[in-house]
Order: C-alpha cells, then structure tokens, then sequence
C-alpha cells in the first residue's frame, strides 16, 4: 500500500506555478494575473477557505483581490459585483465563495459570472463544455483527483472506476473527467442498492458522500486505488474522511489519507485554473510559452 501524498504533489505543483507565473510577467505578455475571491457572510469554514485562496496567491506571486459582502447584501449587490469583476481586465478569474446566505440564489449568481473567468468551473457554460468533451475550466477538486492519479502514473484506460456520490462540484465532474481518461465508470449515490457489491469491482473507488468512515473493509476490492475526498469528523471530533482508512488501508494499493490527501489540490487547482485561463485570455496557447 502506497499513500498518495497531497500535500507533497501540490507543493510541487505551486513551484512550477511561482516560476511560470515569473516567466509570463518577465515577457509581458499581457495585463496582470488576478483571481478575485466573493465572500458574502461571515460563515467561520468559509473565512478559512478564502484565506488559504490569498495565501495561495500570494504564495506563486498572483494578484488577488477580496469582495467582502455583508451577510444580508441583496441579489442585486452581489450580481453588481460580479458585473465588474467581469469588465475588469486586472481580474483573470473569480471565484463566488459557498454556500450563500439562504436567501441568495447560488445557481442564478454563480452562472453571472462571465464564463472565461469562471475558474471554479461552477458555471453552465463550463460544465456544458466538459460534458461534450472541449477544453474547459474544471471543478477544483475532481481536477485535483485526476492530477494526483497522473502524478502517480496510475493506470486508468479501461478500469473500472466507482464514483460515489452525484454532486454537481465532485462527483459529476469527476465521473466525466475519469470518462475522459477512457475508464468504465459507474456513479452510486443514495438510491443506489446494493452499493458494497458495486464498490467491490471497482478498480478505481472515488468517494464524495460526506459520511464519516462510511466505506469500510468490506465494500473494497483488493489491491484497488481509493481516492477519499471527504472532510468529516469522527466520534470524537476529530478530522477524518468518508473511508475508514485504518479498515481499509491495508487492502489498497494506493489510497488518500485525510487530511493531507485530495484537500491540498483543490486550492492549488485553482490557481492552476486561474493561470490557464489567463493563458486563454491573453492568446497564450502553451504553458511557459
């Protein structure tokens, strides 16, 4: 059993990053390099993401740039905000912080943002050129999932891949991108019956549910790569993933902890996202070109 280190591959990752991002601005080859980040409320989970977001910014030498809303802004404030991060040509990508304050529309104001800057591939737009198979900007995470199994060279072409869970920012977008990668791939979700027998076959398990240990020993095949992506916490608070890793680890060959897993590469593929669509923006077709 070998642990796929998140943590070692992002840092890795965000150096070749803090050297192309030198490399753009030593030629000039077009306006700044900035991800904005809007953050409406004050939910405590949230305040942590974004920070880690400018952290990561100021970390490969982006610009960055913090939208702080109060809580009870209106649909209308939002959207005006979203409307000149889209004009401003210092803005490379932005990003809308979730979940919203309940009386917000998610889905009405994430699909404001103009799709070329939509680097949390959130938007229709994006999510519509994923699933037909074009160049796009991917959800973070599920991006992050296939960037640790190619850094791993992991064998995908033909294996059987099981996805459980069905949301539309993991578990959809990393079914389509496992799809690309030319696996055979089933989606499980909470109607699914017989869930134990389908994970067994699966040479690739990827599971997003948000349940605390819920894969066990016995839902796992042998010698197959488990991929957790959850962020819980167990009985006694402490932080954990969807698999019991300590039942499971011994029957994989490659397997996530938590932390230090999948969570490292959400926020560095956002700043990947960010670079490659300012790339796009500025008519830059290779990466270091």
């Amino acid at each position: 059993m070998q642990i796929i280190d998140g943590k070692l591959v992002a840092a890795k990752l965000r150096a070749e990053m803090r050297e192309e991002v030198a490399a753009l601005k030593a030629q000039g080859a077009g306006g700044k390099i900035g991800l904005a980040v809007i953050l409406v409320g004050d939910d405590p989970a949230s305040q942590v993401y974004v920070r880690n977001k400018i952290k990561a910014c100021e970390e490969v030498g982006i610009y960055s740039r913090l939208v702080d809303l109060p809580a009870d802004s209106t649909f209308e404030r939002v959207a005006g905000e979203i409307a000149a991060l889209n004009a401003d040509p210092d803005i490379t990508g932005m990003i809308l912080q979730l979940p919203l304050p309940r009386h917000l529309s998610e889905e009405k104001l994430v699909d404001l943002i103009a799709p070329e800057k939509d680097v949390d591939g959130c938007t229709y737009g994006q999510k519509g050129r994923l699933w037909t198979g074009r160049d796009s900007l991917v959800a973070c995470t599920p991006l992050g999932v296939i960037r640790l199994l190619e850094h791993y060279d992991l064998p995908l072409e033909g294996k059987h891949a099981v996805v459980v869970g069905r949301s539309n920012l993991v578990g959809k977008p990393l079914a389509q991108l496992l799809l690309n990668k030319n696996c055979t791939v089933t989606v499980c979700h909470s109607r699914t019956r017989d869930l134990a027998e389908i994970t067994r076959q699966a040479d690739v398990l990827c599971v997003a549910i948000g349940k605390a240990k819920f894969v066990t020993a016995d839902m796992v095949k042998q010698g197959a790569v488990v991929i957790d992506v959850g962020m819980d916490r167990d009985e006694n608070g402490k932080l954990c993933g969807d698999v019991d890793f300590a039942a499971v680890a011994d029957k994989c060959s490659y397997i996530t902890p938590v932390p230090g897993g999948v969570g490292p590469m959400t926020v560095t593929m956002l700043i990947s996202n960010t670079l490659d669509a300012y790339r796009v923006q500025n008519g830059i077709s290779n990466k270091g070109a």
